[in-house]
């Protein structure tokens, strides 16, 4: 499976019973530290501008306090299935609108983050934009503080995430029978 660069969870997914009154005085070693399972969904929404492809990401403060350009994602919400949820999170994140062209795989990876450890999946597809204007307003996280247009030739230099590169190199195969 590809592995990104860990980064801190969209929502928090800490039940109740992990709650700040259960956290350890001392940090507690990786293996013996809680686990919760998180899923995301999200992708790469691909525009023709000017005889050219692009592509709408976010830019997003890390713990660290550095900048992060990544693809959008987020969580399913009540019985949305994976691609209905890329849908959403990616109209929410970035103001555009799309249509699902392709599944493109999934990455998962591990980081531990208040007391516990996540172990995170996120399943991405390839979308064709149908509307929308860029925008970061309707974020309801409040997570991107940035978004933009990049050109898919540009995406390996823009993007923060080796994996969420290789994603869009499987996007860029994909395209040709798209566009």
């Amino acid at each position: 499976m590809v592995h990104p660069v860990p980064r801190a969870p969209k929502r928090s997914p800490l039940p109740s019973a992990l709650g700040p009154s259960a956290t350890p005085a001392a940090p507690a070693p990786a293996s013996q530290l809680p686990t919760v399972e998180e899923i995301s969904a999200g992708g790469v929404v691909v525009d023709s501008h000017d005889g050219g492809l692009r592509v709408a990401i976010i830019a997003r403060i890390n713990r660290g306090g550095r900048l992060e350009w990544c693809l959008p994602k987020g969580h399913p919400e009540g019985r949305e299935n994976y691609a209905e949820a890329a849908v959403r999170e990616i109209e929410e994140e970035t103001g555009i609108a799309g249509d699902v062209l392709a599944p493109l795989g999934s990455i998962d990876y591990w980081f531990t983050v208040s007391g516990h450890r996540v172990h995170k999946t996120v399943h991405h597809f390839l979308l064709r934009a149908t509307g929308g204007s860029l925008t970061i307003e309707n974020d309801p996280d409040h997570e991107a503080v940035d978004v933009a247009w990049v050109p898919v030739a540009e995406l390996g230099r823009k993007l923060s995430f080796p994996n969420e590169r290789r994603i869009t190199d499987l996007a860029r195969e994909l395209l040709p029978a798209h566009f």
